[in-house]
């Protein structure tokens, strides 16, 4: 089986670990402000049948973009467990090409982030344009990302999914894996129906694919029934072939044990046929990330 996201990191690379804490969306986080190696993650999965993981761009200085890729890439080499590496590189400057081109030679690479999330509430903030899915030079440089067989995780708020699936026409050849099935953050009837509509606009472009993953971002804490409303409603929309399983690890552990997110997880999915949870736990994973 594959956890499809997850970070690991050294404290002393990544700014927001560093000083005083601050506000962070996925709340108090002093717990993790630590070195999170791949061998803790390693104890972390103990047990749950994981073999394969996805590692998932940590937010390093931006300058320092090859220098994470390069670090993840001979820990992979060193220890295993990693199969596959999202990195980093900045898709709004005129020609995003010559970053692809430093990350081009470590043999892990399979796709790029850069989180396009923005709300209204700045806590919940990342980006600082709302509509950079609908811009034109980042429709060009992620539309880059097929020549290099690449992915792009995408990361954007309900409010915000009809850019986002723009983008997608725009780019026919980028598979776009959409993270954590698209943040539902307001659980309101209104607010649900809002990323319904946003995710069966994703869910008809057919490079689209979504994790299940972060859903205890916006709750703190790892809730069974939640986990399981958010597998059930974003199967119905993308069917389990399109859907894939993250962790998010170690954000998550701020609330729960691996072991308990992973079985809430798979308990949500206990329902679906074999050949669906084969899917989501393992086949989209290797399929989108080539592992």
């Amino acid at each position: 089986m594959i956890d499809a996201h997850h970070h690991i990191w050294r404290q002393a690379d990544l700014p927001w670990l560093n000083g005083p804490e601050q506000p962070r969306i996925f709340g108090p986080y002093r717990a993790i402000m630590r070195d999170y190696s791949l061998a803790e993650f390693a104890a972390d999965i103990a047990g749950t049948g994981i073999t394969k993981s996805v590692y998932v761009q940590a937010n390093w200085p931006t300058a320092r973009f090859e220098d994470e890729v390069a670090w993840v890439q001979a820990e992979a080499d060193a220890h295993g467990l990693i199969a596959g590496i999202v990195g980093y590189a900045d898709v709004t400057v005129d020609d995003v090409r010559p970053q692809l081109d430093r990350l081009r030679p470590y043999p892990l690479m399979r796709g790029i982030r850069q989180q396009f999330h923005w709300h209204e509430n700045s806590l919940y903030r990342f980006a600082q344009d709302p509509d950079l899915c609908r811009n034109p030079t980042v429709q060009r440089n992620i539309a880059r990302l097929s020549d290099y067989g690449w992915s792009f995780d995408l990361q954007v708020f309900p409010s915000q999914m009809a850019g986002a699936a723009e983008l997608a026409r725009a780019c026919p050849d980028t598979t776009f894996i959409l993270q954590h099935a698209g943040m539902k953050e307001d659980t309101s009837a209104q607010g649900h129906k809002q990323w319904q509509d946003g995710m069966r606009r994703l869910a008809d472009q057919p490079n689209v694919v979504t994790k299940l993953s972060a859903f205890g971002t916006f709750i703190h804490r790892n809730d069974p029934a939640f986990i399981a409303d958010m597998v059930h409603d974003t199967v119905d929309i993308f069917t389990a072939q399109r859907c894939l399983y993250g962790s998010n690890f170690p954000i998550e552990k701020l609330w729960t044990s691996y072991t308990q997110l992973f079985n809430a997880f798979r308990d949500a999915a206990s329902g679906l046929s074999d050949q669906q949870q084969h899917a989501i736990f393992n086949d989209t994973a290797a399929r989108v990330y080539r592992l």
